[in-house]
């Protein structure tokens, strides 16, 4: 059974190559970008492209987008071309190809707005039942191509599942006051608590989708790692996040002194992803527990994949005031 990856260029597609070629399975890398991990050079929004790279294929991860630090550089119209139309695409050579699995990628940024309570509000408590509020086109270009999944999931009976993962890029912050407050490390290590996961706990979340998308038909999953912190946190975690970490960890002040790290003062959202734990049979292994655990022993939390994919970026420029450019 042959499983077309596409984005395989990609930070999360070049993962996901690399693990399933050495789990021994027949994989097919796709991206509009060549590379190690490419086997088909084309663009998803090319619909003969599209159905001549199906052939032969039995499941999907569609993994390939334009991401959010693409806002600044690329039109509306290319978004809507690639995640939308791209997927449309893909789907459609699904179904005409008879597979019997297909995952798509899509992302917490989706909830857009939904993750910004006003000030003195509590942190947002983020599951698959807040309503996205999307802010920029990528938003909006990833909740239309899950609509799209949806419909062909309900009316043509393909199985499909939506995966919105949280962060797991390497790249520093794109906010500039936060690449000057913490390291790189520092700041992913608190953002495991609520808004980040492990990309190789990512790989394993598609391929746990790929397995249960037939039995399930359809559905959206948040994916990040667990969260120490319950709902009756959320107001404590507005105003002093900081504290609420040591009462559940009070080893973590000693653990980041020694690095020179610190805590967040306060927490905007938590991304909940227990449903994801529960129907995909997911066992995400990096979470903070992990974290404090590794500095004990004097370790890197992340994965060896993590470690060895390293830093990509977004753009062929690189860009003085950041990893990539952010519109006001």
């Amino acid at each position: 059974m042959t499983v077309l990856v596409t984005g395989s260029a990609g930070h999360l597609g070049e993962a996901l190559v690399r693990r399933l070629r050495a789990d021994g399975r027949a994989v097919k890398g796709l991206d509009i970008k060549p590379s190690p991990y490419t086997d088909i050079v084309g663009s998803i929004a090319d619909e003969a492209f599209v159905r001549d790279a199906m052939s032969g294929v039995t499941r999907v991860i569609h993994a390939a987008t334009l991401h959010k630090p693409h806002v600044a550089t690329h039109s509306k119209r290319q978004f809507v071309d690639t995640n939308v139309g791209g997927t449309v695409a893909l789907l459609e050579a699904a179904m005409a190809h008879g597979v019997r699995s297909f995952v798509f990628t899509s992302t917490t940024s989706a909830f857009g707005a939904a993750l910004s309570p006003a000030p003195g509000e509590p942190a947002a408590w983020i599951d698959e039942d807040v309503v996205p509020v999307p802010k920029n086109i990528y938003g909006a270009t990833k909740i239309a191509a899950e609509g799209m999944c949806e419909l062909v999931a309900r009316k043509d009976r393909l199985p499909v599942l939506v995966l919105r993962t949280s962060r797991f890029f390497p790249e520093d912050d794109d906010n500039a006051s936060v690449r000057s407050a913490y390291g790189t490390l520092n700041m992913q290590a608190n953002e495991l608590l609520y808004r980040r996961a492990d990309i190789e706990d990512i790989v394993e979340a598609h391929l746990c989708a790929l397995d249960k998308a037939p039995s399930l038909g359809f559905g959206r999953y948040i994916v990040s790692a667990p969260t120490p912190f319950s709902r009756d946190d959320v107001a404590a975690l507005r105003q002093d996040a900081a504290a609420v970490v040591r009462g559940l960890f009070p080893e973590v002040d000693a653990l980041y002194s020694a690095r020179g790290w610190k805590l967040l003062p306060s927490l905007d959202r938590v991304y909940d992803s227990a449903r994801a734990r529960r129907d995909l049979a997911w066992t995400p292994k990096r979470d903070f527990p992990f974290v404090l655990e590794c500095l004990r022993r004097g370790e890197d939390f992340r994965s060896d994949l993590a470690r060895t994919i390293g830093v990509k970026g977004y753009h062929d420029e690189v860009f003085a005031e950041g990893p990539y450019p952010v519109l006001g």
